[in-house]
C-alpha cells in the first residue's frame, strides 16, 4: 500500500494563511484526477476542492474565494494555500485520487489549527 503524503498544518489564528503540500508520487492510482479533503473533529470527510478532468477545478462553497488548489506535476506535488483562515477550516487535511478514495488508502493527513 503507498499513501499520500500531506504536510504544511499547523496552528494559525483567525485570518491567517497556510500552505499544504501533497506529494502523490506513491500513489497507484491515476492521478489525473486529485483533491484536498478534511476532517472536522466528530464529523465526516469531506471533499474541499479538486482537480476533476481537463482543466476542471471544484471549490465547495465554504472555501470559495479564500483556498486556492494548484498542482505541479513535474514534480507529483499538489497545493492547497488557505487564506482567511477560520476556526471551523480547523480539522485534519488529506489528498487523495478517485481510486484511493474508493480503496481506503489514505495517508496520515496534516492537522491545521485555526483558533479564533
Amino acid at each position: 500500500q503507498v499513501n499520500m503524503v500531506e504536510s504544511g498544518g499547523g496552528l494559525v489564528q483567525a485570518g491567517g494563511s497556510l500552505r499544504l503540500s501533497c506529494d502523490f508520487s506513491g500513489s497507484i492510482f491515476n492521478s489525473s484526477n486529485l483533491a484536498w479533503y478534511r476532517q472536522a473533529p466528530g464529523k465526516q470527510r469531506e471533499v474541499v476542492a479538486g482537480f476533476y478532468g481537463a482543466g476542471n477545478i471544484h471549490y465547495e462553497d465554504v472555501v470559495k474565494g479564500r483556498f486556492t488548489i494548484s498542482r505541479d506535476n513535474t514534480k507529483n506535488m499538489m497545493f492547497l494555500q488557505m487564506n482567511s483562515l477560520k476556526p471551523e477550516d480547523t480539522g485534519v487535511y488529506f489528498c487523495n485520487t478517485p481510486g484511493g478514495y474508493v480503496a481506503g488508502y489514505w495517508g496520515q493527513g496534516t492537522q491545521v489549527t485555526v483558533s479564533s
